[in-house]
């Protein structure tokens, strides 16, 4: 059976990794059209407020006043989800 102990190992990694990317990075309400990842300044103008949750996963979630939702980033998936996991030593 130890053949398959790196199969299990890799997948038990993965299963914690994805229970990881659910979690909350950071949270930031506000105003501003000048964060890193803002491709989309007119959420922001004219004195419009949005909510920004950053997931673990790496995507970012806006929610605008009008209660429209807006993703950034890229999720991570596979070996990359895992590789983040072991970094952030979770």
């Amino acid at each position: 059976m130890s053949e398959y102990d790196e199969a299990v190992e890799k997948q038990r990694k993965l299963l914690e990794a994805e229970e990881w990317a659910k979690g909350i990075q950071g949270m930031h309400a506000h105003s501003l059209n000048s964060m890193w990842y803002d491709n989309r300044p007119q959420d922001t103008s004219e004195g419009k407020y949005v909510m920004d949750v950053q997931y673990n996963n790496g995507l970012i979630q806006r929610t605008c006043q009008d209660g429209s939702i807006v993703y950034f980033g890229e999720e991570l998936t596979g070996q990359n989800l895992i590789d983040a996991y072991e970094k952030h030593g979770a």
